[in-house]
């Protein structure tokens, strides 16, 4: 927690949800620059904020009643609570899943990770520009690229930067009517290779932004050739991404009920096409903060591949969150299964949290570790 101090106000942050071993602030130099430069404009009308990513944006611009549009679970209940704390709830919260308004008068990006994620969000608010809306997107300059800025002039209009600060950039783009507004090319299913086990050549669904877009990355591949075939009545796949583990666990276990969890509104999307194409079960998707909101001691079994970054950060706080979770939710004996880097060691992390851990297969870049509730 800290104070965000900028010419709308002062404002106290945190981001969600809350980890004392995590000393990452809610905001950055990028947020900060933007909320100068749009002190010095005259914002009226329908404002849209994308990306914010703990929600500092949305909360310090909160008098200008903003619609927010995230694709991060974590991001929108950040958000609500650091409105709360300002004594606000002028917003509107949308997910990328949602139909954005019809007319914006101010846009205000912040740049995605994913070029995808920017490319199908830019192209589903185009239409809803008009010549005098004002576009501004912000960055840390390591964020943009010039691929980045191709986008914003393709898609909306002529663009410029500003200079940096604080290793910061702003991205100036002038909405140009005479451009074409082609529908997002997301999303995008392709074929899965004949070596991806139970999903051997079987459609998967990836929304923009969702990792892997185009192909099967290797290390999810190993995980689908090394599922467990045990009895599982109740399987969850954490972190599900484009739902393609949990979709071949259904395959295996058809009488079991599945539960795809994610953060990213993008991924539970996919996750929901690639189940559907593929899978005969019954299953429930939900948005959430890892297992959270899962009944402790109900589940079997439990599949994951945890990230090991958040936007730009690095860090294993979301694998903490994740195996302890993990721990809470499995029934007595019941199985977490976890695939990762060699040099990420669950290993430890897990011993430490379940008191055991074996490893059920390996290769030169990937570990497959299992950990039972005792």
């Amino acid at each position: 927690m800290d104070d965000l101090v900028t010419p709308q106000g002062t404002f106290r942050l945190t981001r969600y949800p809350q980890d004392p071993r995590d000393r990452l602030r809610a905001w950055d130099a990028a947020d900060e620059y933007a909320l100068r430069h749009l002190a010095e404009t005259d914002i009226s009308g329908t404002t849209v904020i994308v990306g914010d990513r703990w929600g500092a944006l949305t909360t310090a611009l909160a008098a200008h009643t903003p619609t927010q549009i995230t694709d991060s679970y974590l991001a929108q209940q950040a958000t609500t609570r650091n409105l709360k704390t300002a004594g606000t709830t002028a917003t509107t919260l949308l997910t990328t899943q949602d139909e954005p308004p019809t007319r914006i008068d101010t846009l205000l990006v912040r740049v995605p990770k994913s070029l995808a994620l920017l490319e199908d969000q830019l192209r589903r608010l185009a239409p809803s520009l008009h010549e005098n809306s004002t576009v501004l997107g912000t960055g840390m300059a390591k964020e943009i690229h010039t691929s980045t800025l191709r986008l914003f002039e393709e898609i909306i209009g002529p663009t410029r930067t500003s200079l940096a600060a604080k290793k910061a950039r702003l991205i100036f783009s002038t909405p140009d009517p005479a451009l074409p507004h082609p529908p997002s090319p997301w999303p995008l299913t392709y074929t899965l290779p004949p070596d991806a086990g139970p999903m051997a050549a079987r459609p998967v669904t990836n929304h923009a932004g969702v990792f892997s877009a185009d192909h099967l990355d290797i290390g999810t591949r190993f995980f689908l050739e090394n599922l467990p075939t045990g009895d599982y009545g109740h399987i969850i796949d954490l972190g599900c991404g484009n739902g393609v583990v949990g979709t071949a666990a259904a395959l295996l276990h058809p009488n079991a009920d599945i539960l795809f969890t994610d953060e990213s509104f993008q991924a539970i999307a996919s996750a929901k096409a690639t189940f559907a194409a593929n899978a005969p079960n019954k299953a429930t998707f939900q948005a959430g903060d890892a297992l959270t909101d899962v009944p402790p001691r109900s589940v079997d079994l439990i599949l994951n591949n945890p990230p090991f970054h958040t936007h730009q950060a690095m860090g294993d706080a979301t694998a903490w969150r994740m195996f302890t979770g993990a721990r809470d939710a499995l029934t007595k004996g019941g199985e977490l299964w976890v695939v990762g880097n060699r040099h990420l060691g669950y290993h430890v992390k897990l011993r430490r949290i379940f008191g055991n851990c074996r490893t059920m297969a390996s290769n030169p870049k990937f570990v497959i570790l299992r950990a039972i509730r005792r």
